[in-house]
């Protein structure tokens, strides 16, 4: 179990906890397979814990203030909080799709060129699907049609 990981998320004992995927070694091997799925497992669970911080938070702390605007002031933080848990679900949904994409042996390559996905982009976003000329295309013929 050097190159994989074990059903929490943490390397085998052989693995480098400071290993960081390098232009130098093949593409997708499988100890950058390893660190992505430990990177995007790591995200998730970070994701999931800080969501259960707020379902607490929000279960222990009640709307009491007597004054209308700190109370108004409070319902606006927390809608702006529970719009960024929204927004975090859903990024949930593309981690989970990032890691089929590892299980599949598609991960890393452009769904639109089928090239590699530079590893810079992929440790700035790891989960995106596009290279970046790719979603620069893409954003423009979204553009373009949203102009029309």
């Amino acid at each position: 179990m050097s190159n994989a990981l074990n059903g929490e998320g943490i390397l085998g004992a052989g693995d480098d906890m400071d290993y960081r995927p390098s232009e130098d070694e093949p593409f997708m091997n499988p100890r950058q397979i390893a660190y992505f799925r430990r990177k995007l497992l790591n995200w998730k669970e970070e994701i999931l814990r800080e969501a259960q911080d707020t379902l607490v938070t929000l279960q222990n702390e009640p709307l009491r203030e007597p004054d209308l605007t700190d109370r108004a002031s409070s319902e606006t933080d927390w809608s702006i909080e529970l719009r960024t848990r929204d927004r975090q679900r859903k990024l949930i949904a593309k981690i989970d799709a990032a890691l089929r994409r590892i299980d599949e042996g598609e991960y890393g390559y452009c769904e639109v060129t089928g090239e590699p996905i530079s590893l810079g982009r992929l440790e700035a976003r790891p989960i995106a699907t596009m290279t970046v000329e790719a979603q620069s295309a893409h954003e423009r013929n979204e553009k373009i049609s949203r102009d029309e």
